[in-house]
């Protein structure tokens, strides 16, 4: 099982030891293939311009669920990371669904096809039946080993237009679970 003392460390270095875990909630279990890690030191990053009411989870103690709320109708989670006061976190970006499939399905639609039942930041939250209440829910025991990974890979976050060319990115390569890399396009120039 993993403690509380794993997720104290640096965001960059827990990141890529997630992969191959599993995280259970509301009787789904996703083995994790993909994810992010974000600091406050981090233009990316929800904490970098301090603690606010949304962010506060993400200055609080390792181990505890960060999830917010994105375009207006997806929500995101987060295993916080760091000492407490920190303001960092893993980004859960994909997995595969390993048990729990027809609830899964019932909360991401019969048709999915089981690869992009958590492929994808919206759709894992989503699969594991997470919303806005759950931030700040306590992760220990949630979170387990899993039965590791002999490769992992490292590059660019997606989806994101600051810091975006920042090697915080880590998946197991090869993995079909993994979600598709999108270069988030840069804003226009400005005109005049």
């Amino acid at each position: 099982m993993i403690d509380r003392s794993f997720f104290e460390r640096d965001s960059v270095r827990v990141a890529p030891e997630l992969l191959g875990c599993t995280v259970t909630a509301n009787g789904v279990t996703v083995r994790l293939t993909e994810v992010e890690a974000y600091r406050e030191d981090d233009p990316a990053s929800h904490s970098f311009r301090g603690q606010t009411k949304r962010t506060a989870v993400m200055f609080g103690p390792p181990g505890f669920l960060y999830v917010y709320f994105t375009y207006g109708m997806h929500f995101c989670a987060n295993l916080v990371c760091g000492p407490d006061g920190s303001g960092a976190a893993v980004l859960l970006r994909a997995g595969e669904v390993m048990d729990g499939l027809e609830a899964a399905r019932d909360r991401r639609g019969a048709k999915v096809p089981d690869r992009d039942l958590a492929r994808g930041p919206a759709r894992l939250a989503q699969a594991l039946g997470w919303d806005r209440e759950d931030d700040g829910r306590d992760m220990i025991g949630a979170v387990r080993q899993g039965g590791g990974t002999a490769a992992v890979a490292a590059g660019p976050r997606t989806g994101i237009t600051k810091a975006a060319d920042t090697a915080w990115r880590f998946w197991i390569p090869g993995d079909r679970f993994v979600s598709p890399y999108k270069r988030h396009p840069k804003a226009p120039p400005p005109v005049g």
